[in-house]
């Protein structure tokens, strides 16, 4: 089935390129079917590119969903033409009276300032809150997953002695989870990051359950008990060649940067990344849109609590 993207969106054309099922908000007029509404609130700097990740994710399953965007009133984007963001983004006052079958918040780059010190900390919470009551399931994407760790349980982000930068390989600590079926035994994600969460502070709150870590890359995906909040520490939805951008931006600036870890061939800067990871990313919002969101969202949205 369909994702349902606003008319003249960037990602259409890039969509359509690669054969992802879209339709546009007039065509989506003539089919008597309630699809999924999913919010994106999205952080990233790079928000096309950012946009066109989970579009290209949602898009591949057996359910019509229509993506809408959101953005925070207290920051304003810099890397993106004004009107892209009038045309395609809402704020939260324009939607707070709304109900969504599902949520996600993507990370950010500021994950070495303390929370408090985000100019758009206050703002993100009052969202945050309110995805518990008007959201059927929200997932919480690497920035934003430690953000919401913080705010919800209290669980303080740890800086790294180097950033965590590559593709690792990733095991189910919890094999029976749903959000996982289907999942190979190893299974590779990205991680692009400076801070974790620590297994122990996860382990002591009860709500939450580990479904999935790696030796190297530590937590990986987190959840509560009923899948109405889900939290993954790294970045599925990441195009083959966005670490390569990253790491050659860096290198540029002059930071240390060591080359992304499982990613280069033969881990030479000048050969093609190697994507290990695209199927694993597909399941993983597969299983999200239909066991934790279709197969639980009332069809009367507003019956959402």
């Amino acid at each position: 089935m369909p994702i349902k993207i606003p008319n003249d969106l960037p990602a259409t054309e890039t969509l359509n390129n690669e054969n992802i099922f879209v339709i546009t908000e007039t065509r989506a007029l003539t089919q008597d079917i309630r699809p999924l509404r999913i919010l994106l609130l999205n952080l990233m700097p790079t928000k096309i590119a950012t946009e066109t990740q989970f579009a290209r994710l949602l898009g591949n399953t057996p359910l019509q969903v229509k993506l809408e965007f959101l953005q925070t009133a207290t920051h304003k984007a810099t890397h993106i033409d004004e009107q892209h963001m009038i045309d395609f983004y809402k704020s939260f006052e324009e939607i707070k009276n709304e109900k969504y079958d599902g949520m996600i918040i993507t990370g950010a780059p500021v994950e070495l300032m303390d929370f408090e010190d985000v100019n758009y900390w206050e703002e993100l919470c009052r969202i945050m809150d309110w995805s518990r009551t008007h959201v059927t399931s929200t997932l919480h994407i690497c920035w934003g997953a430690q953000a919401a760790l913080y705010h919800h349980y209290g669980v303080k982000k740890v800086s790294l002695p180097e950033k965590l930068f590559g593709i690792y390989e990733h095991t189910a600590d919890y094999k029976k989870s749903i959000l996982l079926r289907g999942f190979d035994d190893v299974f590779m994600a990205p991680h692009s990051r400076h801070t974790t969460v620590l297994r122990e502070d996860i382990e002591a709150i009860p709500d939450l359950k580990i479904l999935a870590s790696s030796e190297l890359a530590g937590v990986y995906i987190i959840s509560t008990d009923k899948g109405r909040q889900i939290f993954v520490t790294g970045h599925p939805e990441y195009d083959t060649d966005t670490l390569k951008k990253e790491y050659l931006r860096d290198k540029a600036a002059g930071e240390q940067i060591h080359i992304p870890r499982n990613y280069f061939m033969d881990d030479d800067e000048n050969k093609m990344p190697i994507n290990t990871w695209r199927s694993s990313a597909n399941l993983l919002y597969s299983n999200w849109l239909n066991y934790f969101v279709y197969q639980t969202t009332p069809y009367n949205i507003e019956d959402i609590q």
